[in-house]
């Protein structure tokens, strides 16, 4: 009989939950929805029709009468061209960027240059500079050289904001790398650029990766400069779209438009951020550990 209840014991443990464990995901569920919700919301917002959006009280869980997918299809094929032009100069600035920003963190990382303090304070300073005070003058830059409905005006400007935050992280992760690669590499004759192409930039994929999708994403989200840089139609960013749709009138908003716009020019991002989500990760924990 007590070796019937021992084994009836071992059988039904009893689940003993401790209050921090509650705390904990209480927590972690509190701050997914507190992030998500926004997000939820405006995708939510693009499929409401405009008399659900509307309607008040607030309708938070809509029934199917009251979804559409006309903000979608009011978009319109012309839209798409805005996100080619997001999608061009975004990359286009991010490979500008991390083509120039890698050679030069090689260098900082492996050459000591007279100066040197003072170049990477300058870099650093640079990094940190809020880059809207940059506007007037390179607006007039941009008048002068003529580069007015181009996409170089954009392009440009987002790889010479993004470069110094590139060689700042790159240069961390070449000093990491050891010499040894290099010296054995140097004996088997490779060159300096063959050097770099085919062995040292390979190792910080995860850095390139990291630093990349963060100009990509400051370029494609930026809206400052495609507002006044740009003012030709057809070469529109997804920003200056946006906030350029209108309603019917003078004093209606747009709202379901609006979301649906904005949801279609997030999807790339969020696709991209999830396919790289592991070399992103790689790209933030391998800068703090060594070895």
């Amino acid at each position: 009989m007590a070796i019937a209840q021992e084994t009836k014991a071992h059988t039904h443990p009893k689940m003993k939950i401790s209050s921090r464990s509650i705390v904990l995901w209480v927590g972690v569920v509190f701050m997914v929805v507190f992030c998500l919700a926004p997000a939820l919301w405006q995708v939510l917002t693009s499929f409401k029709t405009n008399a659900a959006i509307s309607a008040l009280p607030t309708i938070y869980f809509p029934s199917f009468s009251d979804l559409t997918w006309d903000h979608y299809t009011s978009l319109g094929a012309g839209f798409w061209r805005y996100v080619f032009n997001s999608a061009l100069v975004s990359l286009l600035s991010t490979l500008l960027c991390l083509g120039l920003g890698a050679p030069a963190a090689y260098t900082l990382a492996r050459i000591k240059l007279p100066g040197e303090s003072l170049i990477l304070g300058g870099i650093l300073i640079v990094s940190l500079f809020p880059y809207v005070l940059l506007f007037l003058g390179l607006l007039e830059i941009v008048k002068f050289v003529g580069l007015g409905n181009n996409y170089l005006a954009l392009i440009v400007p987002y790889s010479a904001i993004n470069l110094p935050l590139t060689i700042l992280v790159l240069r961390s992760f070449f000093q990491q790398l050891p010499r040894d690669l290099e010296d054995s590499a140097k004996m088997d004759g490779y060159s300096t650029v063959q050097m770099l192409l085919k062995i040292m930039i390979p190792l910080t994929i995860p850095a390139l990766v990291t630093t990349g999708i963060l100009a990509f994403i400051f370029a494609w989200n930026e809206f400052i400069f495609a507002l006044t840089f740009v003012t030709r139609d057809a070469m529109k960013t997804i920003p200056v779209a946006v906030a350029q749709i209108g309603g019917s009138s003078v004093y209606e908003i747009p709202y379901g438009p609006i979301a649906a716009a904005t949801v279609v020019g997030t999807l790339p991002l969020l696709v991209l951020v999830l396919f790289f989500q592991r070399r992103i990760v790689q790209g933030i924990t391998a800068g703090a550990v060594k070895g």
